[in-house]
C-alpha cells in the first residue's frame, strides 16, 4: 500500500473511506436560491414484504404541504441486481445500501465485544450484496466516536477492520498505518467535535457546570443520608456515561449527514441502564420514597431517581433527532443478550436492553436481541429494504444548510406501509463543509465510479514489469486547467488528487493522495493555458483494474472523476505483452508534478524511445492527416524485423477505417527489459470525436499482439488552444 508524500500535504488525514445531503447536490446556481436535484430512497412494505413494481406515477412527494413534481424515478431490486464490482458501479449511489457497523467499546465488556465481533463478522459471508456500502465505527470513551473505515464494497477489508477492534490495537505505535486519505484502504481516524458544528447537542459551558455539579452533589444531603449519597454518586455517573454516550452518537449522526442515501447503523451494545432516563422500577424503592414524600422528608428524595434525570433525557432526545434527520436507521443489537454457552440460559434479562430498544424504535430501526446467530436475526432486515425506489425532485432553495421536511405517500396505500427520510438539508457553500464531510463525498465519488464532474481530466495507465510479482504502473494524469481554476477565489489553489486501483471484487489493491499547494500567481500562465500534468505510480499484481481518479478544487469543491480499464499481465510467464501506444507530447506544455514511492530497487524510468526520455500524453488529441509520433513498447513480441498495423474504432466499438503507421526503429530487449519501437502514426478523415485506437504488432513467423488507446480528435478551436500551450 502506498501513502501520501507527507501527512502534511493531504488536506484531509484526519477525517471514509465510508459516509447526505440526502440530496446529491447537482446544483444550478441563482442570486439566492439553487436548484438541486434531492434524491429520496424508499422502500414500500406491505404485509412485512417489500412490494415491487412500483412505478413513478404510485407516488406522491410532498415538501411541507406543497406537492413536489418527480423528476426523476429509478429501481434497485437486489433480487435481480448485478452482481459484479464492473456492473454495480452503474447503479446509482442513492439506491444502493450503505451499512454501518458500529461497535460500543465503552458499555461492552471484553468478552461481550469478542462475541459481537464475530457475529458481524459472519454477516460478510453471504448476507451483504455485492452493491452494498460497508463502514466500521466505534465508540469510544475517552475519544468519542471513530470513523475506522469509510463505506466500501471490500468485505475483506471490513472484516480486517474489525478484527483490529480494540483501543490498545487503534492507539498503539505500531497500529497506526500511513494514512489513506479517503479511508477506503486502511483503519482510519477519529470523528472530532469541531468537524460536527452543526449538533446542537455538544457540550458547552452550560454542560461542564452540569457535570461540576453532578460531582459534587449536595453536602447537606450526603451528610444526613451516606448510605443515599453513595447511590446518589453511582447514578451520577451513569448519568454522566450515558450523556458522553449520546453526544457521540450525535456527533457521528452529524457526520453520516453529509454521506447520499440511507444508512442502516448497527449498533453492537449492550446497552445502558434505562433508569437513569425512567426511574427506578423497584417497587420496594417506589415506596420508601413515597414515604419519604409523605413524612416530609424531601432531602431522602431524590427525583432523578424515582422520575429519571430530565437533562439525559433531553441530551438522548436531541441524539435520537440527530440519527433521523441523518436518515440513520439504528438496528439495536443487543451483545448483552448474545449467550456466551449454554450456561447462561437462566441469565437475568440485560437492563440495557430497554436503551437499545428506544434508540432502535425512535429511528425506524429494530431491536434485536436474545440471539446467537447475527446474520440470520438480519434477514429480515436484509429483505426488507431488497427493493429501494429512488425519487427525485427538485426544489429551490437557500444556500444556507437548513433542513427541509418531506413527506412521501402512495396513491393507492393499499395497506402499503412506506419507509423514507423525512428531509434533506439545503447546500451549503463547500467551504463551510467540515474536513469528514468533505473527505466521505469525495470517498462516495471514488466508490461510486460514476464520471464526470466539471473539473476535466484524462488517465493514462500502463503496467511494465519491475523485480517481484508486481508490476510498475505509472499513472500519468493530466489535469485541465481553465475548469480547475473556474471560480477560484484568489490566487492560493489547493488542488486535491486522489487514485485508487480496484480489482475485480472492489478491494483496493494500491493508492496514492496529494494536494498540490498552487500558487495561481506563479504558476497560472501555464494552468490556466493547459492544466497539470502529475506522475505518480502504482504497484499491483497480476489482474484486473478499475483505476479511478478524482481531482477536486479544495476552495470551491468542484470536482471531476475518470475510470481506466488496467489489465496487468502475468510478466513472469513470459507470454507475449503489447502496451498501449504512446504519444510523445512537446516539452513545457503542462505544470509537470511528480509523486514516486521510495523503492529497495530503483525503477529505471519508462517511457524511452531511442534512448530518449519523453512524457506521453494521457489521452492523444490527433490531427486526422498529419503524422504522429507513436512510440510501442512490450515484451516478448517475437523474433525477427517486427511489423505494425492500426485500426480505428469508435467510442461504441464500430469499426471504420485503418490509419498509416511506419516503422521507425526497433530497439531489441535488454535483459528482462521491454523492447521498443519507433513509428509515425497518421489518421484518415475522421470527425471532432472520442475513438480508439488499435494497434497490432507481427512478426515474420504471424505472431501477432493487439493493444487499444483511446484518443480524441479536437475541434478545430481546440487544435489551436493546444498549440499555443505548447508554445508552437
Amino acid at each position: 500500500m502506498k501513502s501520501s508524500v507527507s501527512l502534511c500535504s493531504l488536506l484531509m488525514v484526519a477525517l471514509l473511506g465510508l459516509w447526505t445531503l440526502p440530496a446529491r447536490a447537482e446544483q444550478r446556481f441563482s442570486q439566492s436560491t439553487d436548484v438541486v436535484v434531492v434524491e429520496v430512497p424508499v422502500q414500500v412494505l406491505r404485509d412485512g414484504k417489500p412490494v415491487r413494481g412500483l412505478t413513478a406515477g404510485d407516488f406522491e412527494v410532498y415538501e411541507g404541504r406543497s406537492r413536489q413534481p418527480v423528476t426523476g424515478f429509478e429501481t434497485l431490486d437486489l433480487t435481480t441486481a448485478p452482481t459484479t464490482p464492473e456492473a454495480a458501479r452503474r447503479v446509482p449511489m442513492s439506491a444502493r445500501r450503505r451499512f454501518v457497523l458500529m461497535f460500543d467499546l465503552g458499555f461492552s465488556s471484553p468478552a461481550q465485544m469478542a462475541r459481537a465481533r464475530e457475529a458481524a463478522k459472519s454477516l460478510l459471508h453471504g448476507s451483504f450484496h455485492p452493491t452494498d456500502l460497508v463502514a466500521i465505527a466505534a465508540y469510544i470513551p475517552a475519544v468519542g466516536p471513530k470513523l475506522l473505515l469509510g463505506f466500501t464494497p471490500d468485505h475483506k477489508l471490513v472484516e480486517s477492520a474489525i478484527d483490529h477492534l480494540s483501543p490498545v490495537q487503534m492507539f498503539s505505535h505500531g497500529y497506526r498505518l500511513a494514512a489513506d486519505p479517503l479511508e477506503l484502504a486502511e483503519i482510519a481516524a477519529s470523528l472530532a467535535d469541531g468537524d460536527s458544528a452543526g449538533y446542537k447537542g455538544k457540550r458547552g459551558d452550560s454542560d461542564k457546570n452540569a457535570d461540576a455539579n453532578f460531582s459534587a452533589g449536595s453536602g447537606f444531603t450526603d451528610h444526613l443520608n451516606p448510605v443515599s449519597s453513595v447511590e446518589r454518586s453511582d447514578r451520577e455517573a451513569q448519568a454522566r456515561e450515558i450523556t458522553q454516550f449520546t453526544k457521540a452518537l450525535g456527533v457521528f449522526a452529524d457526520t453520516m449527514a453529509s454521506v447520499h442515501g440511507r444508512k442502516y447503523v448497527l449498533l453492537l451494545s449492550p446497552g445502558f441502564e434505562s433508569s437513569i432516563l425512567t426511574g427506578t422500577s423497584d417497587d420496594d424503592k417506589v415506596w420508601d420514597l413515597g414515604t419519604h414524600s409523605v413524612r416530609g422528608d424531601v432531602w431522602n428524595i431524590d427525583s432523578d431517581e424515582l422520575y429519571g434525570s430530565t437533562k439525559v433525557g433531553s441530551q438522548l432526545e436531541k441524539m435520537l433527532e440527530a440519527l433521523r434527520r441523518a436518515d440513520c436507521v439504528v438496528e439495536s443489537v443487543d451483545i448483552g443478550g448474545i449467550r456466551a454457552s449454554a450456561d447462561d440460559l437462566h441469565a437475568a434479562r440485560n437492563p440495557g436492553a430497554d436503551g437499545l430498544f428506544t434508540i432502535a424504535d425512535s429511528t425506524g430501526g429494530e431491536y434485536i436481541g436474545n440471539f446467537n446467530n447475527l446474520a440470520q436475526a438480519m434477514e429480515k432486515v436484509l429483505d426488507n429494504t431488497s427493493v429501494t425506489y429512488v425519487l427525485s425532485f427538485q426544489p429551490d432553495v437557500k444556500r444556507d444548510g437548513q433542513y427541509h421536511k418531506i413527506r412521501v405517500e402512495l396513491k393507492d396505500p393499499k395497506g402499503a406501509r412506506v419507509v423514507y427520510r423525512r428531509g434533506y438539508y439545503a447546500p451549503k457553500p463547500f467551504a463551510q463543509e467540515t474536513q469528514t464531510a468533505r473527505m466521505l463525498d469525495a470517498a462516495t465519488q471514488v466508490v461510486s465510479g460514476q464520471e464526470g464532474g466539471p473539473v476535466g481530466l484524462s488517465v493514462l495507465t500502463a503496467p511494465f514489469k519491475m523485480p517481484g510479482e508486481k508490476a510498475y504502473v505509472p499513472v500519468l494524469i493530466e489535469i485541465d486547467g481553465p475548469s480547475l481554476t473556474a471560480g477560484n477565489p484568489g490566487n492560493a489553489l489547493p488542488a486535491e488528487v486522489y487514485a485508487y486501483a480496484m480489482d475485480e471484487k472492489g478491494t483496493v489493491a494500491d493508492y496514492f493522495g496529494r494536494t498540490l499547494a498552487l500558487d495561481l500567481a506563479k504558476v497560472g500562465p501555464v494552468v490556466s493555458k493547459t492544466g497539470i500534468k502529475l506522475f505518480a505510480d502504482f504497484d499491483l499484481p497480476p489482474g484486473s483494474y478499475s483505476v479511478r481518479v478524482l481531482v477536486r478544487n479544495g476552495q470551491t469543491g468542484a470536482t471531476g472523476l475518470r475510470v481506466a480499464s488496467l489489465e496487468v499481465p502475468a510478466f513472469a510467464q513470459g507470454s507475449p505483452v503489447l502496451l498501449p501506444a504512446f504519444f510523445p507530447e512537446p516539452p513545457n506544455r503542462w505544470l509537470m508534478i511528480r509523486q514516486t514511492k521510495t523503492r529497495k530497487e530503483e525503477i529505471p524510468y519508462p517511457f524511452m524511445a531511442r534512448d530518449r526520455p519523453y512524457v506521453p500524453a494521457s489521452k492523444p488529441l490527433l490531427t486526422p492527416g498529419a503524422e504522429a509520433v507513436m512510440a510501442l513498447t512490450g515484451y516478448h513480441l517475437g523474433a525477427g524485423p517486427l511489423a505494425a498495423q492500426a485500426m480505428i474504432m469508435t467510442a461504441d466499438g464500430k469499426e471504420i477505417g485503418a490509419g498509416k503507421v511506419k516503422v521507425l526503429g526497433h530497439e531489441a530487449a535488454a535483459g528482462d527489459g521491454p523492447e521498443r519501437l519507433t513509428t509515425t502514426f497518421q489518421p484518415p478523415a475522421l470527425p471532432p470525436g472520442d475513438y480508439e485506437l488499435l494497434v497490432t504488432v507481427s512478426d515474420p513467423q504471424g505472431k501477432s499482439e493487439t493493444s487499444v488507446t483511446p484518443f480524441a480528435v479536437p475541434a478545430a478551436s481546440e487544435v489551436k488552444t493546444a498549440a499555443r500551450g505548447a508554445g508552437r
